[in-house]
């Protein structure tokens, strides 16, 4: 397994809102990546869950998740490419 996890205080909404405490964590597949779970911790995290369901129930991977913004689901889509970078164990800014 592989995990990535991304904090809400590197996203623009949250800070917009003043809600800086919390995270995404994704949980995938080592070989594949398909995304196998995900924590949600922080305010407004109820609107992540129905992403994560969908891209589970897709059997999506870390590298095919791509969305738009701005909203506090923003730290589960635009920025997808950093969570997978943490994933991998790479800088979650390269």
């Amino acid at each position: 397994m592989k995990v990535g996890r991304f904090p809400f205080a590197a996203n623009s909404r949250a800070t917009i809102l003043g809600h800086h405490e919390g995270f995404v964590k994704v949980v995938s597949d080592e070989r594949y990546g398909e995304i196998l779970g995900v924590h949600i911790i922080g305010p407004e995290g109820f609107e992540l869950i129905a992403e994560a369901v969908a891209a589970m129930e897709a059997e999506a991977t870390v590298d095919t998740m791509v969305h738009n913004h701005p909203r506090p689901s923003h730290a589960f889509r635009r920025r997808w490419v950093r969570r997978v970078n943490a994933v991998y164990g790479l800088s979650i800014n390269a």
